[in-house]
């Protein structure tokens, strides 16, 4: 079982930071906000919710919702997992058919509040957003500002690497042990959400594995011979057989992104030497690369590399940092704030 690299420090792109602060002192300094990119259109028997969360789990506010509409919870849904330990702002969708909406904030609950409701024709989907804004107020700093605003502008030019975050693995990466459990048939899961979040974890370890393999080597940021590229802002893939200028320059200007795979059924996309390494990676974890090309997941991909929108940085008061930006859907603002300020906490 691999799960103690999950523990180990993943490698720095930038070099390990000289600086350290808090950044989840109290709920408030990290506050997340999801970006829809498609307008709700008022009518229809979903019921979507703009929720406010603070210190509260996702699925947990889902059954709240569920309970006051008097319906299951797999009627609830929402796009994504958010931080517990943060104040959240985000989506979720009731399937109410040829009912009313209930009082959504009667009984009211101090870890959450229904801040507007819109009816809409469709469900929401996981994934269904084009990314989150981000408000992180880093405190207690401890070394040479410059230093941050330094590494700040070398993370805003070149991107970091798209890690899954440790959140995804549970606390102590239990969930990773639950899926070694799994996969290997000597425990069963029969509660969908968790079964969910056990595969999630195993995927992402194997990818985190591959990327940091090309962190190491300097090549995250790189189109290789046999890449498989992303299109920006897409889910777009395609195969590179021969690598040219053209492709070096869309690369070094963001428009596209090289990959690691997302482990399921089927072949690899990839060839020649990222898919050597690929499969390198994934020998280390038999259990995990068996055991998800058996359910019902598909191979897919996702970028290695993470760029910041939107990126602002100031300094309220002495010791304390203010960052706002914006990444796309299923990217972790700790694998942006961990190149910047080690975390003592």
């Amino acid at each position: 079982m691999k799960s103690v690299a999950v523990f180990d420090p993943l490698p720095f792109a930038h070099g390990q930071p000289g600086l350290s602060g808090r950044w989840r002192g109290m709920p408030e300094d990290f506050q997340v906000r999801e970006v829809l990119d498609f307008p709700l259109e008022g009518v229809g028997e979903h019921a979507w919710l703009w929720v406010r969360k603070r210190g509260a789990n996702t699925d947990w506010v889902a059954r709240q919702l569920a309970q006051k509409a008097g319906v299951a919870v797999g009627a609830v849904s929402y796009a994504g997992l958010k931080d517990r330990h943060a104040v959240t702002e985000q989506w979720f969708s009731v399937h109410l058919p040829g009912k009313a909406d209930p009082d959504w904030n009667i009984d009211p609950h101090p870890d959450f509040t229904v801040l507007k409701t819109v009816r809409h024709s469709r469900k929401l989907r996981r994934g269904a957003l084009s990314g989150n804004a981000f408000r992180i107020t880093i405190r207690d700093l401890d070394g040479d500002p410059a230093e941050l605003v330094a590494r700040w502008q070398t993370v805003s030019a070149a991107g970091v690497p798209n890690y899954f975050g440790e959140q995804r693995f549970g606390r102590e990466a239990g969930n990773l042990e639950r899926a070694e459990a799994m996969l290997s048939g000597q425990a069963k899961v029969r509660d969908r959400h968790q079964r969910g979040l056990y595969l999630s974890a195993a995927r992402s370890a194997l990818f985190n594995g591959v990327l940091a393999q090309r962190v190491v080597a300097g090549t995250w940021n790189q189109v290789l011979p046999g890449e498989v590229l992303m299109l920006a802002g897409s889910h777009s893939i395609f195969v590179v057989a021969e690598v040219d200028e053209t492709l070096y320059q869309r690369v070094a200007a963001f428009d596209l992104h090289p990959t690691g795979p997302l482990w399921g059924a089927g072949e690899l996309r990839s060839s020649g030497q990222v898919r050597e390494l690929e499969e390198a990676v994934a020998a280390t974890w038999p259990i995990f690369r068996a055991g998800l090309a058996a359910v019902d997941l598909k191979q897919e991909r996702r970028a290695l590399r993470l760029v910041m929108q939107d990126a602002t940085l100031k300094f309220p008061e002495a010791n304390v940092a203010a960052l706002d930006f914006r990444l796309p859907a299923g990217a972790y603002a700790t694998s942006v704030l961990r190149e910047l300020v080690a975390n003592p906490a």
